[in-house]
């Protein structure tokens, strides 16, 4: 089967967050059990002329990120149990009744996807909405979305529409994980390990 791909357009992308609402309301996650965060990345600064200080190069770009379902999961290769697999279509699970809570997926994975179940001892994450997948329903966070600024499918015809732009700051590179993930990147976005900006939502990105 071919490997399912979320698709994100941060030339649309608003920073409403519904797409991290819906995620939440759906899976009726805890607060800080974000399986869907939408990150502020900016930059800029001040020059002098004329004895005032005026705007440089200031830009802002939101990006939605979730897990990526990638292509090549060190989730699932750090952990002890064997408690993540992935599916024939590129979905990568938790089985949490082999999971044990160390949470060396948490610390492995370069996007923090894994998020610790406080109360069950559990990890957890992005499950591609598996469940509304099976019904021929789309993800809660592509509904969502009222730019319809984030859409899935399988990965090669997303790269054939979108292009093959998969990491924009501040994501980390793909090669680490190769993501199931195609961005259209915003007019001012930079490439991965080129940034010149910085997070001004931390505690979403944490």
């Amino acid at each position: 089967m071919s490997q399912l791909a979320f698709y994100f357009d941060a030339t649309a992308c608003t920073y409403c967050k519904a797409c991290q609402l819906a995620c939440q309301d759906k899976n009726q996650l805890a607060p800080n059990q974000l399986w869907r965060r939408v990150i502020s990345y900016t930059g800029g600064g001040w020059t002098i002329q004329d004895g005032f200080h005026v705007p440089n190069n200031f830009f802002t770009y939101a990006v939605s990120i979730a897990c990526n379902h990638c292509e090549q999961p060190i989730c699932a290769e750090v952990c002890p149990t064997k408690a993540i697999s992935k599916r024939d279509d590129g979905v990568v699970l938790i089985d949490q009744s082999k999971c044990i809570g160390c949470r060396y997926c948490e610390w492995a994975c370069p996007y923090g996807a894994p998020r610790i179940d406080e109360e069950a001892g559990v990890m957890t994450k992005c499950t591609f909405c598996e469940d509304l997948l099976a019904q021929g329903k789309n993800p809660a966070c592509v509904d969502a979305c009222v730019m319809r600024a984030i859409d899935f499918g399988p990965l090669e015809e997303l790269r054939a529409k979108y292009g093959t732009v998969d990491a924009i700051e501040p994501l980390p590179l793909s090669n680490l994980t190769q993501p199931a993930l195609v961005i259209t990147p915003h007019k001012h976005a930079q490439l991965s390990g080129t940034g010149t900006g910085k997070i001004d939502t931390l505690e979403e990105a944490l």
